[in-house]
């Protein structure tokens, strides 16, 4: 190893964390409980559909088989595993999706999982997908496509057509990457007619296996094209008749898009070759040597990493030293922290990972004696609240970021946030603007980040923590068996929710037990299915909304106002604000939440 630049900076970083004085068992069996059911999802997930036998006879490898053979071994990485905003019957979007090194170098890779309606586009699967290219393109790295896609699930196209993230985005997402210069390869296998066969014709490199084909459409297709406007016996014999010849004339096959077009860049006779194409082209590409970026000899941290069962409570309240997380993550558990004690409930600084510099911003745990500032001067004392951001806290992650991008270091966030501080003293400490602020310098950075929610990512303060919502600088989320991740917790909600219903209560002298009751109710019944349905009604409203050209707080405010009359105004740049066309999704958001509303 080669001696590096500066030696007496990055590699004299202090040491942080300390040993585990007792090791909590009943904690670790708590998340060990929730990360085997989360796995066990997984698995169904994967094996839901066609078995993998019946598959393997008919002469086809399934989704993992192909992306075992074509990555190298141990470096698959699963993305967005669990990913089912609709309540699919497999459990899943119909396709799996990792990253994975392909001969030594990192890809992002999506294949179709043809054990499910034979890789068929279904609702959720162009939202994953474009998860995948954003993905590809926050870290320049290629995106492989192991193809097998049968068209649209036509008996739920509505929910995978129209939209602004819908089944045509990812054609123009891949061409953004080819103009970008980051490769687009795709291995293609099976039948692919209509957005299956652009989904294949839209990379860099297309390379087949000799029974596939691609085209604009089949045999359904062209029977269904019938200009009467109704099927009557002479369309149905029609249709019969195109659905034999296409057993004779396939549409799209390698003697047209080979021979003729030259579609297909190459053309192999087994699974193993198609995949060894793809492997021949990714040794075409040239790789940084990551010598050239590291400061140091990387290090195992100075704790095990287990430790983190202990360390890490399940119960959401209770608080831990985020140091000693950070100390099972680092390179020698080193870290050189920046302005600490300014804005405590924020830890800012710099570290190593595998040798690598990186910028780590991460919520302090626990209680802020005599903090923030603006309440000590107004009342003489106060008590902040770690995982709560403040002004100085703010104040700091943008003075931090903005280093962070002078230098081209990447970034990552380790959330554990109960969001930001309300209040008219925290608008009169321009709070709101500070955390535009934050956006603001995350989006002008332009930094590759990774954000990791630990326990709590609450309401804004979950997305001007690194979260996934910026789209231009995330490369990925992770969660983990302890995250949880809503507007407001359990009890806040209730509070809200209610509040207006006691007032109205008690001014008419009705008893208000019958609501108490229900609000303990909801923050106490730990009926964790129920929970679940309400969380899955709340993601569903969030992704419509998300659905709009303005973005997630414009939507909100427009909401806000039509049914409460609140006059929130606007938002500001660089956010996005509505257009006409948002119409249609703010009045099917705002009939969600009444809904929602309405069933509690």
């Amino acid at each position: 190893m080669s001696e590096y630049s500066m030696p007496s900076y990055f590699q004299t970083m202090p040491v942080i964390g300390k040993e585990v004085a007792h090791f909590s068992e009943e904690n670790a069996a708590q998340i060990q409980e929730v990360e085997q059911e989360i796995h066990e999802i997984r698995e169904a997930a994967l094996e839901a559909g066609k078995s993998t036998e019946a598959l393997n006879e008919s002469g086809q490898w399934t989704a993992m088989q192909r992306i075992e053979e074509l990555v190298d071994e141990g470096t698959w990485c699963p993305l967005n595993s669990l990913y089912n905003p609709q309540d699919n019957d497999n459990g899943s979007v119909g396709i799996v999706k990792g990253l994975g090194r392909i001969n030594g170098k990192w890809a992002v890779i999506i294949a179709s999982d043809n054990k499910k309606l034979a890789g068929a586009w279904v609702p959720g699967q162009a939202d994953a997908l474009l998860r995948g290219s954003d993905t590809a393109k926050r870290l320049r790295i290629p995106l492989v496509y192991v193809l097998n896609c049968s068209g649209v699930k036509l008996d739920e196209q509505e929910k995978v057509y129209p939209n602004r993230r819908g089944g045509g985005t990812p054609f123009y997402r891949n061409s953004e990457l080819n103009q970008m210069g980051i490769p687009v390869i795709v291995g293609i296998y099976g039948t692919n007619p209509a957005g299956g066969g652009y989904h294949s014709i839209s990379p860099t490199i297309l390379i087949a296996h000799e029974d596939a084909n691609m085209a604009v459409g089949g045999a359904g297709i062209v029977g269904g094209m019938n200009p009467k406007g109704y099927v009557d016996k002479e369309a149905a014999e029609a249709l019969i008749q195109a659905q034999k010849n296409l057993k004779t004339d396939i549409p799209g096959t390698v003697s047209i898009h080979y021979d003729e077009t030259g579609f297909f860049r190459e053309v192999y006779c087994d699974e193993e070759g198609v995949l060894g194409g793809i492997r021949k082209y990714i040794d075409m590409l040239p790789a940084y040597d990551p010598e050239f970026f590291r400061v140091d000899d990387p290090k195992e941290p100075l704790f095990d990493a287990n430790d983190l069962y202990s360390i890490v409570p399940f119960n959401q309240k209770r608080s831990y030293d985020m140091y000693d997380v950070m100390a099972r993550l680092l390179d020698g558990s080193e870290f050189m922290e920046f302005k600490h004690g300014y804005g405590p409930e924020m830890i800012t600084g710099l570290a190593k990972i595998d040798g690598l510099l990186v910028g780590v911003v991460a919520n302090a745990q626990g209680m802020l004696m005599n903090y923030p500032e603006y309440k000590m001067a107004t009342y003489g004392s106060a008590m902040g609240v770690g995982g709560k951001l403040y002004r100085q806290g703010l104040i700091k992650m943008n003075e931090f970021v903005t280093l962070c991008a002078r230098d081209r270091i990447p970034m990552l966030w380790i959330q554990d946030t109960t969001g930001i501080d309300v209040g008219n003293d925290a608008e009169r400490a321009e709070l709101l603007g500070l955390g535009q602020s934050l956006i603001y310098s995350i989006q002008s950075s332009d930094l590759p980040m990774m954000e990791i929610t630990l326990r709590k990512g609450t309401a804004a303060a979950h997305y001007v923590l690194g979260g996934p919502q910026g789209n231009d600088t995330n490369a990925f989320s992770i969660g983990t068996a302890t995250t949880e991740i809503y507007v407001m917790h359990g009890e806040t909600a209730a509070a809200a929710m209610y509040a207006r219903r006691l007032v109205k209560d008690e001014k008419a002298g009705k008893d208000l037990q019958p609501t108490i009751d229900k609000m303990n109710e909801l923050i106490e019944k730990g009926d964790i299915p129920a929970a679940r349905e309400i969380q899955y009604k709340a993601d569903r409203i969030i992704y419509k909304m998300c659905e709009a050209h303005g973005n997630l707080y414009a939507v909100m405010k427009e909401i806000l106002r039509r049914m409460y009359g609140l006059e929130l105004g606007g938002v500001r740049a660089p956010l996005p604000g509505l257009i006409p066309e948002d119409e249609p999704i703010v009045v099917e958001a705002q009939k969600m939440i009444e809904n929602a509303v309405a069933a509690l």
